[in-house]
């Protein structure tokens, strides 16, 4: 099966572009094998449970601290420490850290940021990713740079034939960016580009002969050349039981066509939605009756119910079926998977399939039985409309484009400054070109150095913790420890699977990418049928596990369960979460607890059923997993308590089991990295900050911890977070995981040293 990668953050873009067909239809059915879960994007609760079994080495409840006349006066610790003096409340010094830490370190972060009206939500991590972002435009807008001071890996140093081969890489990227920056050129073919596919899924569904020549199935094939998911999505990945072999799967469309499907149970939204259908079905035409157009969300809202939720999604143990693809096809016979699959798998033969949701396509045959066929196509329709409308400049789409923006809250009119829009869309589809550019003027050989030693102290500190485990039986923590030494680890940038640091290896990756400076959504299409045929020709492969699921800029970091990997684009290896030049705590707080977050997915409750080589399987006594199962109660119940305003005004709560294997791996992750930093300052003492002697060292770990989830976010968005994001919110990330570490409650002497819930 596709496995599903855990990632940092949550996988949205930070300042919340128009979903594109590449990022919502080909990444999003790719859920199981280029979902991130782990770390970064997400929001609190806290209820008072305890676990008493021993699960982490005893910790240094009173260190010694360096002189305060140790004190780093340097331009890079003065940036630090005016970042955190910055962010904390204005009465910092008068708030209880124990009860109140989020407040405390994030109050004045809130007073001094506002969203933009394009903005859905906002963190450290949407700053960190918008420097990027600025970097980028100034990398796009400069000419080629030829005579610039270049780091030691640059491709510039190379023989003239690969500088060619780099200056022409160089062009496509920004051949790609003018195009998207071409605005008058784009609203002057207005919705021509769209109606032309429109157009094709019309003829490949005809209403008046829609049951001859299998229409429905060679409409399904064509909008999957297209990347878009209509009725099922379908894709290749590692499969989880052999993740040396490349699999087929077939699951739901990752979305429906509202964000969830706890969102068609909101009468008021899906009224307003199907008036946008409507509205916008209306225009593209032939007149179809408008009772027609509006059952489009009915039939929605059908499938959206026959579709597993997101938590099942996001559990092996569930969407992990296989099966042969004949009893898959027998599920639903209306749909010839059989010739679907085989015309994207071209040569090769698929006689095996994994099925996320065999029950779903088991109700799909019967609610495509009781609709009528005009209803169909015009919901084919609409899947194009909701993939493609932000490739277009139109009134057509205006519609949904304003509902899009309303259901985050924001102002309907409202987007993004063009430029990020065009940054986006080229590290979407141009992304390994745009990376190398990118790390040589963001990274540094110092920096990988020690985000290898930071990676690698806290899978040291890890193994220490298994050990430490006592409801782990020996046999386990055997296969357990093993399993943290064969991670692989990956910080930086790739130099495989494309190389990004060598030209040609680059030019022929991208070499059917057809790109010009005049033909935006042209471009896009070249952009997407690359990605498409790239992923299916991985079948008759063994897996690639030199492949990196993110491009190098991205500000995130993810486990790979399959790959038994842990990945670290230098994206998020960037000031304040990373810095080679300020005190070792204020990193290891901060990007050492994403380390330590990522390799805690390991043993999290997803990540748990991979053993020490990636296979599905399983490799847990029952009384190990009888041990964790009653010990992740806790994790369940507490952020189970958190809280957010619902629709209805209602206190609508995080789904603790939706969120569960995230807070294990926040709780774990921080603890393994402040263990990693006590036992590396013993051997080399940090220097202080400027301006916070309010705060002990290890205080500052945490702080810098915490620093990295002070936000603001618009209630729409939150609540669709509640419902789609595996991670909770980002106040609770802070309050939860604070609650559950036992060096927080000792370093800041709160009442109570026990944490609330504890596993690792």
């Amino acid at each position: 099966m596709v496995s599903e990668k855990m990632a940092f953050l949550e996988p949205s873009t930070p300042q919340e572009l128009p979903t594109t067909h590449h990022n919502q239809n080909h990444k999003q059915f790719n859920c199981r094998r280029r979902f991130l879960r782990g770390f970064l994007f997400a929001s609190l609760g806290l209820t008072v449970l305890h676990v008493c079994s021993r699960t982490t080495p005893a910790v240094i409840t009173n260190p010694v601290e360096p002189a305060k006349s140790d004190v780093c006066l340097t331009p890079a610790c003065i940036h630090a420490s005016s970042e955190i003096l910055y962010n904390l409340s204005p009465n910092f010094k008068e708030l209880d850290p124990c009860t109140d830490f989020e407040e405390l370190v994030c109050g004045g972060w809130r007073e001094r940021h506002d969203l933009r009206p394009d903005q859905g939500d906002a963190f450290t991590g949407t700053i960190m990713s918008e420097n990027s972002q600025l970097l980028l435009r100034h990398i796009l807008e400069a000419p080629y740079p030829k005579s610039s001071k270049h780091s030691y890996f640059s491709p510039m140093q190379l023989d003239s034939t690969s500088l060619s081969a780099d200056e022409e890489n160089f062009n496509k990227l920004t051949d790609a960016y003018k195009a998207c920056l071409d605005e008058p050129t784009i609203k002057e073919l207005g919705i021509a580009p769209l109606a032309k596919i429109v157009e094709q899924v019309q003829q490949s569904f005809p209403v008046s002969d829609s049951s001859s020549g299998n229409a429905l199935s060679e409409t399904i094939l064509l909008l999957s050349r297209y990347g878009v998911s209509g009725l099922v999505s379908s894709g290749t990945g590692a499969d989880d039981a052999d993740p040396d072999v490349v699999a087929v799967s077939v699951a739901p469309p990752w979305r429906i066509g509202l964000p969830s499907k706890e969102r068609y149970d909101d009468d008021a939204l899906v009224k307003k939605y199907q008036g946008v259908v409507v509205d916008v079905l209306s225009q593209l035409g032939p007149k179809e009756n408008k009772d027609v157009l509006a059952a489009v969300v009915d039939f929605e809202k059908k499938l959206a119910a026959a579709s597993p939720s997101t938590e099942e999604r996001q559990d092996v143990t569930k969407y992990y079926n296989p099966m042969s693809l004949k009893d898959a096809s027998e599920l639903v016979p209306k749909i010839d998977l059989d010739h679907i699959i085989s015309t994207l798998a071209s040569k090769n033969k698929v006689e095996r399939l994994i099925v996320a949701s065999p029950k779903y396509l088991k109700e799909l045959q019967k609610i495509l039985d009781e609709t009528d066929p005009a209803i169909v196509q015009n919901y084919f329709v609409w899947k194009v409309v909701q993939a493609f409308y932000s490739y277009v400049d139109s009134p057509v789409v205006k519609p949904y484009k304003g509902f899009v923006n309303e259901l985050a809250g924001k102002d309907p009119n409202s987007a993004p400054e063009r430029w990020r829009t065009c940054v986006n869309h080229v590290d979407d589809g141009l992304g390994w070109i745009l990376s190398r550019f990118f790390v040589e003027k963001a990274f540094s050989a110092e920096a990988k150095k020690f985000g290898d030693l930071i990676v690698s102290d806290i899978k040291d500190e890890f193994v220490k913790k298994l050990k430490a485990t006592e409801w782990m039986d020996d046999d386990t923590t055997k296969k357990a420890i093993e399993k943290v030494h064969n991670i692989v680890q990956k910080i930086g940038y790739p130099t495989k699977s494309p190389d990004i640091m060598d030209p040609d290896n680059l030019a022929s990756y991208y070499k059917t990418v057809n790109i010009s400076s005049e033909t935006f959504f042209s471009n896009s299409l070249s952009v997407i049928a690359f990605a498409v045929a790239d992923e299916w020709s991985t079948l008759g492969k063994p897996v690639d596990r030199d492949q990196w699921g993110m491009t190098v800029p991205t500000v995130n970091a993810y486990y790979n369960p399959p790959g038994n990997e842990i990945v670290f684009p230098a994206g998020i290896m960037q000031f304040p979460v990373f810095d080679v030049d300020v005190p070792a705590y204020i990193s290891y707080g901060a990007f050492g607890s994403v380390a330590g977050h990522e390799l805690s997915h390991a043993f999290d409750s997803t990540g748990r059923h991979y053993d020490q080589n990636g296979n599905y399987t399983d490799w847990w006594s029952d009384g190990t997993v009888k041990a964790f199962e009653e010990r992740t109660k806790c994790f369940i119940e507490q952020y189970g308590n958190f809280s957010i305003p619902g629709p209805d005004d209602k206190p609508l709560h995080v789904n603790g089991r939706l969120t569960l294997g995230e807070n294990i791996a926040d709780a774990g992750g921080l603890s393994a990295s402040f263990q990693a930093w006590k036992r590396r300052s013993a051997q080399k003492p940090n220097a202080h900050l400027p301006g916070l002697e309010h705060f002990t060292q290890s205080q500052l770990f945490f702080v810098s911890y915490s620093n990295w989830w002070c936000g603001k976010s618009r209630r729409d968005t939150a609540i669709n977070r509640i419902y789609t994001d595996p991670h909770a919110p980002k106040w609770a990330r802070i309050l939860g995981t604070m609650a559950n570490s036992r060096e927080f409650r000792e370093s800041f002497q709160c009442k109570s040293k026990k944490p609330t819930c504890e596993l690792w």
